[in-house]
């Protein structure tokens, strides 16, 4: 009990400390696109964990294939590419300071870094018995 404790402090940790990074990016240069890449970040796992489910079945090998799942995944790929790649195109075009990018770049990996890491930490393993 004391281990889950302290990994959700931490991960809550984490956590602000991306937000707090995203919110900086945005507040110190008065231009608040950068806190797109919040919304996206917060967004990219849900394909994954909506996928993750669909074609699951006992008599399919666990190393085969499965277009969902995969499709799950490629949509999560491209929303995270997408989120690391939206602050590089607005200091590209001058929209915001190369500041701005960085911070936006670094709150908005530690915010992902943080869902997957509670994702993983919490993980239920399915029972043979339910």
């Amino acid at each position: 009990m004391a281990a889950g404790l302290k990994t959700v402090i931490l991960l809550s940790f984490v956590l602000a400390v991306g937000f707090l990074l995203i919110i900086l990016s945005c507040a110190l240069w008065q231009n608040w696109l950068p806190l797109l890449v919040a919304i996206t970040f917060v967004i990219a796992p849900l394909p994954n964990a909506l996928f993750s489910h669909c074609g699951a079945d006992d008599f399919s090998g666990s190393y085969e294939s499965n277009g969902p799942v995969d499709m799950g995944r490629f949509l999560t790929s491209l929303i995270v590419v997408t989120g690391f790649a939206f602050p590089v195109v607005l200091a590209h075009s001058g929209v915001i300071t190369n500041s701005a990018c960085a911070m936006s770049i670094v709150g908005g990996g530690l915010v992902y870094g943080t869902i997957l890491a509670y994702s993983q930490a919490f993980k239920q393993e399915d029972s043979d018995f339910d």
